[in-house]
C-alpha cells in the first residue's frame, strides 16, 4: 500500500474523531488520521497536571498580556494561564463575527477531549421527534431506538459514572458507580422532589469520568484538573481511550500538523477519492487517498472543510446542494440561573474535589404543557462551602483572621440553565475570503444569534431556577440572566443537518453526505435539533453507528 492511500481516512482527532479511528481500525481498515494541531502525548505532555496553585507564576490567573492576545478566550472562564496551550492562537487563526459569537477551540490531537466539561447524556425520543412535532426544520431521519444501542456500546467503552434515576425524560444507560451528592445537595434534592411532587428531579451529573479501573486508566482521583489533562486517565478523551485503542491494532497512522484544505471529489464516480492537506510547519502541499472520509473537524470546522472544497459541480461547497450547508448554527444559551446560602450544615463537609455537579432534567413543555415558547432547559450546578478564596488579601491582616480562613466558609448552592436553541436557518455561517488565516486560507465567519423562543425561555430559566432554590429552603436567593451569546456553551451544532430528503439536509440517516455518498460527518455538524442535554455522547454513538454502516456498505462495494 503506498503511503498516501489508505482504506479510510479521518478529518480531525476530538471526541468523534477519535471514536472513528478506533471503531475503523478495529474492523481492519489501515486508517490516517489527519490533524490540523500539534500532538500532544498521553501523560508525557501533561506538564500542568501536576502543579499546585502556587506553582503558577500567577497562581492560574490571566495577565493583560493574555487578555490582549485571546480577545475571544477573555470572554470566559477558558482564559488562564494553567492550559493556554491548548487553546487556539487567536492571531494564527482569526474568524469574523457578524454577530457576537464566542468561539473556543482547541487544534491538537484530542481537540476539546481533553478540555471538554464531560457531561454525558442521551437524548430521548422527544428530542428526536420534535422537529417533527412541532413542524420546524427537517425531521430526525433517525429515532432513539436506532441509536439506543450505539449509546450502550459508547458508554460501556468511554466509562460514564452515574446513577440509574428512572427519569422518563432522561434515558438511563450503561454506567459506573455513580459519584455521590454531598449532604447539602441530598437535601435539597429530597425537598425539590417532594415539593414538585416528583415532577422535577435533581441528580448526580453522569459523567465520562471514570470511578472503577479500566484497561490503561486509573479511576477519578477527585481533583479537579481535567482540563489539564489526567495522567491518571480518569476521564474520557481521545488520548487516553480511543487514541490508545487505535494504535493497538496496528492500523493506525497518525498525521498532526495537518490542515485539511478540501475532499477531493471524482464528478466519474461521484464520490470522494481523498483530501488535500496543507503542511502546516513547511506550508507543502499533499493528498491523501481513500475509499472512506470521515470528517469530524468540528461543528463550524467540518462545514468549513466542505465548503471549501468547492468545484464546478458544487460552486458553493461539497453537501452544499441543498442549499443547509454552513446554516442552522445551534448551541445551548447559557448565563442565566440563581444562587443562594445555605444555612444549617456548618458541621458538615465533603471528600476531595469532585468533578462533577449536579443535573436537573428538562421538565418544561412535557406531558401536553403550554408555555410561550417551544422546547426546554435543564440546569446544571452544585453546593460547597467557601475556601480561603473569599477574602481580598490586601483588605485584612492578623494571625486571627488567617486562622480564620483555613475553617470552611458559607455552603451555597447555585445553578444554571443549558436551553434548547432551535435550528434557524437565518443562523448560518460562511467562508470570508476576504480575510486570510497564518497559512493564507479564507477565514469563516458567523452569522448566529439567540431568538425570540430561547429570550422567552430565559424567563423561565432563571424564575424556575429561584422559585426551586427557596422552595428547597435556599436563603438571600439571587438571580442572573445575563446576555446570551452562541457559542458559550462550546456545544456548536448543525451546519450540515441529518436529513430524510437530500433537498433539505446535507446528510442521510447514515450520516452520509447526499452529495458524496462515501463521506461521513458524525460531529456536531450533523445534529439536526440541539435538545438541552450536552451532545458529546450523542456524536460517540453516532460516529460508531456510522463506522460500523460505512464498513458494511464498502464490503457490498457501495463504497
Amino acid at each position: 500500500m503506498a503511503n498516501n492511500t489508505f482504506d479510510a481516512i479521518v478529518i480531525g482527532s476530538g471526541i468523534s474523531g477519535g471514536w472513528a479511528a478506533k471503531e475503523l481500525t478495529e474492523k481492519g481498515l489501515k486508517t490516517l488520521m489527519l490533524e490540523r494541531g500539534r500532538n500532544i502525548e498521553h501523560v508525557k505532555d501533561y506538564t500542568n497536571a501536576n502543579k499546585a496553585p502556587w506553582e503558577f507564576e500567577h497562581r492560574g490567573g490571566r495577565t493583560q498580556k493574555m487578555i490582549e492576545a485571546y480577545p475571544v478566550l477573555k470572554r470566559d472562564y477558558p482564559l488562564n494561564e494553567t492550559n493556554l496551550d491548548y487553546w487556539v492562537n487567536e492571531q494564527e487563526s482569526p474568524y469574523v463575527e457578524d454577530k457576537p459569537f464566542d468561539w473556543f477551540r482547541g487544534y491538537h490531537v484530542g481537540g476539546r477531549s481533553l478540555m471538554w466539561g464531560r457531561q454525558s447524556y442521551r437524548l430521548h425520543d422527544i428530542d428526536f421527534e420534535a422537529n417533527l412535532k412541532d413542524k420546524i426544520a427537517v425531521d430526525w431521519p433517525i429515532r432513539y431506538a436506532d441509536l439506543a444501542p450505539w449509546y450502550s456500546y459508547v458508554e460501556k467503552f468511554a466509562g460514564i459514572s452515574g446513577n440509574k434515576d428512572g427519569v422518563p425524560i432522561l434515558p438511563d444507560g450503561e454506567f459506573m458507580p455513580p459519584m455521590e451528592m454531598n449532604i447539602v445537595e441530598k437535601d435539597i434534592a429530597k425537598r425539590i422532589k417532594e415539593h414538585y411532587k416528583n415532577d422535577r428531579h435533581m441528580i448526580i451529573g453522569r459523567t465520562a469520568n471514570i470511578t472503577l479501573p479500566m484497561e490503561g486508566r486509573t479511576n477519578c482521583q477527585y481533583r479537579n484538573k481535567c482540563w489539564l489533562g489526567c495522567p491518571f486517565g480518569g476521564y474520557f478523551s481521545t488520548q487516553s481511550s480511543t487514541l490508545p485503542a487505535a494504535m493497538k491494532t496496528g492500523n493506525l497512522t497518525l498525521r498532526p500538523w495537518s490542515i485539511v484544505t478540501k475532499i477531493l471529489y471524482d464528478k466519474d464516480t461521484k464520490k470522494a477519492k481523498g483530501v488535500e492537506i496543507l503542511d502546516a510547519e513547511t506550508n507543502k502541499t499533499y493528498e491523501y487517498y481513500a475509499k472512506i472520509i470521515f470528517l469530524n473537524a468540528s461543528a463550524l470546522n467540518s462545514a468549513w472543510v466542505l465548503m471549501n472544497s468547492a468545484t464546478d459541480i458544487w460552486p458553493e461547497g461539497l453537501g452544499s446542494s441543498s442549499g443547509e450547508l454552513g446554516h442552522n448554527i445551534m448551541d445551548h444559551h447559557l448565563r442565566v440561573g440563581a444562587g443562594g446560602t445555605v444555612e444549617g450544615y456548618e458541621d458538615k463537609y465533603y471528600f476531595g474535589r469532585r468533578a462533577n455537579g449536579v443535573y436537573i432534567p428538562r421538565y418544561r413543555n412535557l406531558n401536553g404543557e403550554k408555555r410561550d415558547y417551544i422546547r426546554g432547559f435543564g440546569y446544571q450546578g452544585g453546593a460547597g462551602r467557601d475556601g480561603w478564596g473569599r477574602e481580598i488579601a490586601e483588605l485584612n491582616i492578623g494571625g486571627a483572621f488567617k486562622d480564620a480562613l483555613s475553617e470552611p466558609g458559607q455552603w451555597s448552592m447555585g445553578m444554571g440553565g443549558f436551553g434548547e436553541t432551535l435550528p434557524y436557518h437565518d443562523n448560518y455561517m460562511y467562508l470570508d475570503k476576504n480575510k486570510k488565516d497564518k497559512w493564507g486560507l479564507p477565514v469563516l465567519a458567523i452569522d448566529a444569534v439567540v431568538r425570540e423562543n430561547e429570550l422567552k425561555m430565559r424567563k423561565d430559566m432563571e424564575n424556575d431556577a429561584k422559585e426551586m432554590l427557596e422552595a428547597a429552603g435556599v436563603k438571600n436567593v439571587h438571580t442572573y440572566n445575563q446576555e446570551a451569546v452562541l457559542g458559550m456553551g462550546i456545544h456548536e451544532m448543525g451546519t450540515a443537518r441529518m436529513g430524510r430528503d437530500p433537498k433539505t439536509s446535507v446528510l442521510n440517516g447514515f450520516n452520509q453526505v447526499w452529495d458524496a455518498p462515501n463521506v461521513f460527518v458524525t460531529d456536531g455538524a450533523a445534529m439536526t435539533s440541539s435538545a438541552c442535554q450536552n451532545p458529546s455522547l450523542t456524536y460517540m454513538a453516532l460516529t460508531a453507528s456510522a463506522v460500523d454502516h460505512a464498513v458494511s456498505e464498502s464490503k457490498k462495494g457501495n463504497l
